[in-house]
């Protein structure tokens, strides 16, 4: 609940600070299991695009 949304809420304002959301997103690409090569591979180099650390957040994934 309240816990989740703080993280989430934290995590875009990280997001302002484009090269560290790009890597804390590229360390939580490398441990989850969840994704194929290929949809990680994509966000990894697409997150090199400032927008793209908000668009991960807000579809699902962490920052940490």
């Amino acid at each position: 609940g309240y816990i989740r949304e703080m993280k989430k809420l934290l995590e875009l304002v990280v997001c302002l600070i484009h090269p560290l959301a790009v890597v804390l997103m590229w360390i939580d690409l490398a441990t989850r299991r969840d994704m194929g090569t290929g949809p990680k591979l994509a966000w990894a180099i697409f997150g090199l695009i400032p927008l793209v650390p908000f668009i991960y957040v807000l579809t699902g994934g962490d920052l940490w």
